[in-house]
């Protein structure tokens, strides 16, 4: 795994959602852990916040804040790979509770920590509680 983050004039030049989600698969099955930012473990904003870092963006570190401040709103209809794609549970007061990488083909990779399966992995947003809790996108790269 690189850890180093991208270089400014690459970042200007080269950076692509493709690049984003490539980079993001190198993580697929690293544990989730609750407060955790990488790179061995976490949770899911962490793991936003850090894939961003590696890629020389700095973005905010909870899903709400990802949500409120970071990027150009994103339609469904219109989501490219690399954008952020956010979710939040009906018992959460913020705006957004969960976040991942949207990958292309209506998949996100995430750090998760469902039931089905914990730590960083693809899931489908027509997965029924992905569907039902999905609250809207933002697309960090010009």
């Amino acid at each position: 795994l690189t850890t180093e983050p991208i270089s400014e004039s690459v970042k200007e030049n080269v950076i692509t959602g493709e690049d984003v989600v490539a980079k993001a698969k190198e993580y697929l099955g690293c544990p989730y852990s609750y407060g955790k930012a990488g790179p061995s473990s976490f949770d899911c904003s962490g793991f936003t916040s850090y894939i961003y870092g590696l890629m020389g963006y700095t973005i905010n570190r909870t899903a709400s804040t990802q949500l409120n401040s970071n990027g150009t709103s994103v339609a469904y209809a219109d989501l490219k790979p690399g954008d952020l794609v956010f979710f939040r549970d009906y018992s959460c007061t913020k705006s957004a509770s969960h976040v991942g990488i949207y990958i292309g083909g209506g998949q996100f990779i995430h750090a998760s920590s469902s039931r089905s399966g914990t730590g960083v992995k693809i899931s489908s947003l027509s997965e029924t509680w992905y569907a039902n809790r999905y609250v809207g996108a933002k697309r960090i790269l010009a």
